[in-house]
């Protein structure tokens, strides 16, 4: 879990914890869960080690051989030179023994055996300043982090996204040194969790040379993942096999994209580090791993396609632009029946489209109850599937996130017997309840103590927890699950809470009800809201809300009381930054 830097006295550590076996997204302070991921942020806090010796028990002498210290030797003897064959690392982090050429202690020689990639290996530091979504005009109290990250050509540092999420300063440490440099982020991509940075400073890329990538791995091919993790403030290396390729859920993205299975330990800190092959390349980031009771070492790795994907974008556009999706929702047709149906001949394959989003380019060119039959001249399997590798099928969607924002797609349909050749132009996806909020602060608009803002993912989980999908209200869920937008800049309004004054009266109960109209007009977003209540010259000020809630307000005595409720709350605006442009 995330530890965090906080004024005052430590607490103590716990004898053992339990894993949750849902997903446990520790990014912040508070964990966010969701399927059984652990986003792997930060940690290396000192407090583990001082609880560590402040809580350590006395030692006693058991039965049997003498317990060895870490330092190599057996406690209560001295230590001595090794006789026996010593240990070296090698390249993927394991040893090899050689006989001994000189004393152990010789520092500088095993210096010299250290695999040159580690040296681009950085130890990341980030201090986050989260919004409040529940009180959306005041933040949280601040917080610090580590992490890892590795430089690339270019003057770059790579990380991941969740590492420096609502960062106020980042900054990064090299192996060996004891000097910590201010870096620059030059870019967060939020879906595939990769942050870049720079650092100004000429000298900290002095006497390093960047990382290499490599091509993606096969399955069972040996990794070796390095890091800052918990336990320690020095660099460490785990190693372990390629146990899986697919579609992974991506946990601080909400989104589907490529990603690696891996049996190496990933803990925490160890976020943002590199993944080398036995060739010493990158193959991938840490990002995430399982935890649950039923499994054990299984972790996740940002493969190099992602990766590049990333950094080609943003050399591209200058700026991430994030991954494009088809913007469909489609089922299987692996029911024989079906197929008939709907006019497929035997030797056809392809999937259903159900239903089309609104704001998606193709949604005047496709149709409900279309049939894929291939993606850019590949052929779409009944299960959603396409050819990957030698004896390997992936998610068709795989194909889609090969491509950039803004391309184009020829996409191949069956329609009422025939044969539709398309080309598609390719756009990222529009939520009406978005997962992120891409670093931007919280909106909120505040008349007569009504505080109204819009719904997004990390509202509700700062409204109902963890948990959200299980504790929120079962029309957000329902639209946060199936409702789709219908134009760019719609938004879920709500009031989110009655900030209680003489004027509200009555209203004191409402909260996280959805805005339909205001004066028999429809709601479509906050700004839009927001605007309509400034300017209404009508003598009421009537929200319609849903489940048939009525709120009437007179106009002059509301926006009067607005202001003693705003200096009653300590609040300086009536509205957030962005609705006042």
């Amino acid at each position: 879990m995330v530890k965090t830097r906080k004024r005052g006295r430590e607490p103590k550590a716990s004898a053992s914890t339990t894993e949750a076996t849902d997903l446990e997204y520790t990014n912040a302070a508070e964990n966010a869960q969701n399927d059984g991921f652990i986003a792997e942020n930060n940690v290396a806090s000192t407090a583990a080690a001082e609880n560590d010796v402040d809580n350590h028990p006395p030692k006693r002498r058991g039965r049997g051989r003498q317990r060895k210290s870490g330092l190599g030797h057996t406690e209560g003897t001295e230590p001595h030179v090794a006789s026996s064959p010593e240990r070296r690392p090698y390249q993927n982090g394991g040893v090899v023994l050689e006989p001994p050429s000189q004393p152990v202690a010789n520092w500088e020689s095993a210096a010299a055996r250290v695999v040159p990639a580690m040296d681009a290996v950085v130890k990341v530091f980030c201090v986050h300043t989260e919004p409040n979504y529940s009180l959306p005009w005041q933040r949280k109290r601040q917080y610090s982090s580590s992490s890892s990250g590795f430089i690339i050509g270019g003057k770059r540092v790579l990380t991941n996204a969740h590492s420096v999420e609502h960062y106020t300063q980042v900054k990064l440490k090299k192996r060996g040194s004891d000097t910590k440099y201010l870096a620059t982020v030059l870019a967060i991509g939020t879906e595939c969790d990769i942050a870049m940075l720079t650092v100004e400073d000429d000298e900290f890329w002095e006497g390093v040379s960047p990382v290499d990538f490599g091509d993606l791995p096969a399955l069972q091919d040996a990794v070796t993942v390095v890091g800052y993790p918990i336990g320690g403030d020095t660099i460490s290396v785990t190693s372990g096999v390629v146990s899986r390729i697919e579609i992974l859920s991506y946990v601080h993205g909400s989104t589907e994209l490529l990603g690696l299975q891996i049996d190496a330990a990933i803990n925490s800190g160890n976020s943002g580090g590199p993944a080398f092959n036995d060739k010493g390349k990158c193959v991938g980031i840490a990002f995430q791993s399982l935890k649950h009771e039923d499994a054990e070492n299984i972790g996740y790795v940002i493969p190099t396609p992602v990766i590049m994907h990333f950094i080609q974008d943003y050399e591209k556009n200058g700026a991430y632009t994030g991954f494009p999706v088809l913007g469909i929702e489609w089922q299987k047709m692996e029911n024989p029946d079906l197929r008939l149906a709907m006019g497929m001949k035997s030797d056809q394959k392809g999937v259903l489209i159900r239903r089309i989003e609104p704001t998606a380019p193709e949604s005047h060119l496709l149709k409900p109850s279309d049939i894929i039959l291939s993606f850019d001249g590949v052929k779409v399997a009944n299960d959603g599937t396409v050819p990957f590798r030698h004896g390997e099928r992936i998610g068709f969607s795989y194909l889609v996130s090969q491509k950039y924002t803004g391309d184009t797609a020829s996409v191949k349909v069956h329609r009422d017997s025939k044969i539709l050749s398309y080309d598609i132009k390719l756009a990222t996806h529009k939520k009406l309840i978005p997962a992120h909020t891409s670093g931007k602060p919280p909106s909120y608009y505040i008349i007569a103590g009504f505080v109204f803002t819009a719904v997004t993912v990390p509202y509700l989980r700062s409204e109902y927890g963890k948990d959200y999908e299980f504790d929120a209200p079962v029309k957000l869920l329902d639209k946060h699950l199936h409702a789709m937008s219908q134009s760019t800049d719609e938004q879920l309004v709500v009031v989110s809470q009655v900030l209680v004054a003489d004027i509200n009266i009555g209203y004191e109960e409402i909260v996280n009800t959805q805005v339909l109209a205001f004066n028999g007009k429809p709601v479509k977003n906050l700004k839009n809201l927001a605007n309509m209540v400034d300017s209404c010259k009508d003598k009421y000020l009537r929200f319609d809300l849903e489940y048939q809630q009525i709120v009437v307000l007179q106009t002059k005595a509301a926006k009067a009381a607005t202001l003693d409720i705003l200096a009653t709350h300590c609040i300086s605006s009536a509205m957030s930054d962005d609705l006042k442009s």
